[in-house]
């Protein structure tokens, strides 16, 4: 069928059906996939213009609350962490959208910009396992707890408890609990990152979640499995207020005749996918080894990075 917003000519089952194949596994990480739905979107489908920006960000406003209902249910919702991203991030996701419009129309700087992104997400990502690997952490110690204690309780139960518990929370640190281990942040500092990713998530059309999930486990040594939650949290929030400024204020800044609102069928097909992928990797992904989930993602993202990129010099 032809999808008469974007212009997009495919089957219907099509776009469910990569959105429920991606998000399964990115969610396991705290990300919705829509890093990855962009790149299907631009180079299959041929979706270029603006608007396919806010599309992608429609896909994570109707995929990612079933994920963030799993991980809340089983406790394993950061909210002190959530909160944090979702102020961060909702400034710079407005003015990343201005940019994506006046300065970024065109899809080949476009493509070569999610191509950095994408390729310094993938080899930060690439280092911080290489370094880390075969070390014990506190972080791998509260996995190891959340897997036994999952193990002992996977008969006819959903939750494993309240594995995430706050401790404290202030303007300068906040401080928490996962099975046994405390994690601590700086919370003024991840506000300020959270900024500059929802700066590049507005951009892109990701919300910032793609962005925040690997610097969070880079830079703050913070376990995957109690950030997950978290950041698709906030990328859901960011993407909702995202999805607003694309259809009433976005227009106001193109120029005349260039497509920026959204094509709510087809980013509600993706996310029809997304919501039963999502949901069911934030059900396993408590039996997944972060050993296998930060290595798997790092080398996605590196791989669509480095595609992108060199295709803008071919």
């Amino acid at each position: 069928m032809i999808f008469p917003v974007s212009g997009v000519e495919t089957a219907i089952w099509i776009p469910p059906l990569v959105g429920f194949a991606i998000s399964f596994f990115t969610s396991m990480g705290g990300i919705s996939g829509a890093f990855l739905i962009l790149p299907f979107q631009v180079s299959v489908l041929g979706f270029t213009s603006p608007a396919v920006t806010p599309t992608n960000l429609v896909f994570n406003v109707v995929g990612i609350p079933s994920a963030v209902y799993k991980y809340f249910r089983e406790g394993r919702m950061n909210w002190p962490l959530a909160w944090n991203i979702i102020v961060g991030t909702f400034p710079g996701l407005f003015l990343g959208g201005i940019i994506r419009i006046i300065y970024l129309p065109d899809p080949r700087p476009f493509k070569l910009f999610v191509g950095l992104v994408l390729l310094y997400i993938g080899g930060r990502m690439l280092y911080q396992v290489i370094a880390q690997r075969g070390g014990t952490t506190a972080a791998t110690k509260a996995e190891t707890k959340m897997r036994q204690a999952t193990g002992k309780n996977a008969e006819g139960q959903d939750s494993t408890g309240p594995s995430v518990q706050t401790i404290s929370w202030s303007l300068t640190r906040t401080e928490y609990e996962f099975f046994g281990e405390r994690f601590s942040f700086h919370t003024t500092g991840l506000f300020i990152m959270s900024l500059v990713v929802g700066l590049v998530g507005g951009v892109y059309g990701i919300g910032g979640g793609a962005i925040i999930a690997p610097f969070i486990v880079a830079f703050f040594h913070l376990p995957i499995h109690t950030i997950a939650g978290a950041t698709l949290m906030g990328t859901c929030v960011t993407s909702i207020g995202g999805v607003f400024f694309f259809e009433f204020i976005g227009p106001l800044f193109a120029q005349a005749g260039e497509p920026v609102r959204p094509d709510w069928f087809l980013g509600s097909l993706f996310g029809i996918g997304g919501f039963v992928g999502m949901y069911l990797g934030a059900s396993v992904q408590k039996y997944v080894p972060a050993a296998i989930i930060r290595p798997a993602l790092a080398v996605v993202i590196t791989g669509v990075g480095l595609r992108y990129v060199i295709g803008y010099f071919m």
